[in-house]
């Protein structure tokens, strides 16, 4: 994640103006790359659905969210339409297929295949913004930037190296770093970051991290047409099938719906659109790992409706739900400070009925968590 340094004594900068475009075709079509990453990762999780399945999954999402954010803020902030931009996506979008496709023998196999293009990227594109970066508080940032990730490389590497079990560790680490340098933008001892009133297309980056959220909700749609396809024909796959995807309906109203309108609106008026957006793309982790998360508990729920709940799928049934919720009420009360009453009570709406529908089959709980998210998409409505 990608921010702004500047001092007051750089008024040219607070004045620089706002440059607006829609997203590209050539955007559209780097994120098919990412599509196939979100896919990978619920196959990875459901293939190892255990403590270690869930904290391998969520290293690999950490490393690959962070490369499809900071390459679409570096999209925005230096245009698509500039050649220059298009190549360093097409390049990113070829290194980015490799290492999505390592992601399902990342933690089994050999971790090279995923972390050798992961860090070309990540370095490779750091030092292409701080050579083209037309504002010395972009440049400035993305050299702070590129220090984090010389710090974390040996991690990175080093975990490359260990048998499976060491590597979630070292690995674990490395993506903490990562993730939290890209939260707090990447300070140094004695600087402090000021990004407001300089020239960014802040509607142009929240369009993209809406796009993104698509693709995961998109996630849970095909795995549960997946579920479906594989699962014998009759009513039982019917009832679930229709609650999986009522429930997801419901994420998807919760998440365009009052909230996304106040959102937008709030990026168009703030003078300061790149701390918005960037914590949109930190709001955007969570919520992402919560659908895959609920992707994965649909296909389970379909493919054994009888069967009562395990410890995992119970939480990734209604722990999913309940991050995504957590993730956007954070971002309303970081952003556009608006208390979000609803986001709490159906989190805790959420845990409830989760313990309630503990002893019950599997199907019955994903048939009461989906009624619950439906409820709450319905009072979410203006």
């Amino acid at each position: 994640m990608t921010t702004t340094t500047t001092t007051t004594s750089s008024p040219d900068l607070h004045n620089a103006p706002e440059q607006k475009y829609e997203v590209t075709p050539l955007e559209l079509f780097f994120d098919l790359v990412f599509v196939f990453a979100v896919s990978q990762l619920s196959d990875t999780l459901q293939e190892h659905l255990s403590w270690r399945g869930m904290l391998e999954t969520l290293v690999l999402l950490v490393a690959v969210f962070t490369v499809w954010f900071t390459t679409s803020w570096a999209a925005t902030a230096i245009p698509v339409a500039q050649s220059r931009t298009r190549w360093m996506m097409l390049a990113v979008m070829l290194l980015g297929l490799f290492m999505n496709a390592a992601v399902a023998t990342s933690f089994s196999t050999s971790g090279w295949a995923f972390i050798v293009p992961m860090l070309l990227i990540q370095l490779g594109r750091t030092v292409w913004l701080i050579v083209n970066a037309t504002e010395a508080a972009f440049r400035d940032h993305f050299f702070r930037n590129l220090l984090w990730l010389l710090a974390t490389t040996p991690l990175w590497i080093v975990g490359a190296t260990m048998s499976s079990e060491a590597r979630l560790l070292w690995w674990g680490v490395a993506a903490t770093i990562d993730l939290t340098g890209r939260w707090l933008t990447h300070p140094i001892p004695g600087r402090r970051l000021y990004s407001e009133h300089i020239g960014f297309d802040g509607g142009h980056m929240l369009e993209r991290c809406r796009l993104f959220l698509l693709i995961a909700l998109g996630e849970t749609v095909f795995s549960t047409g997946t579920a479906i396809a594989d699962a014998p024909i009759m009513w039982m796959t019917v009832i679930t099938g229709t609650a999986a995807l009522a429930g997801t309906v419901a994420l998807w109203a919760l998440g365009f719906g009052r909230v996304d309108r106040l959102t937008v609106r709030y990026v168009e008026e703030t003078g300061d659109p790149i701390r918005a957006t960037r914590l949109a793309g930190n709001a955007l982790t969570v919520m992402v790992a919560g659908l895959i998360t609920v992707a994965v508990a649909n296909k389970e729920v379909i493919t054994h409706p009888n069967e009562r709940m395990s410890v995992a799928v119970a939480l990734l049934l209604f722990g999913g739900p309940v991050l995504f919720l957590l993730a956007e009420g954070w971002y309303l009360w970081a952003v556009p400070h608006i208390w979000p009453r609803l986001r709490l009570i159906g989190s805790a709406a959420l845990v409830l009925v989760g313990f309630a529908a503990w002893l019950a089959p599997s199907s019955i709980a994903l048939i009461v968590a989906a009624v619950t998210l439906v409820a709450l998409a319905i009072v979410d409505q203006p």
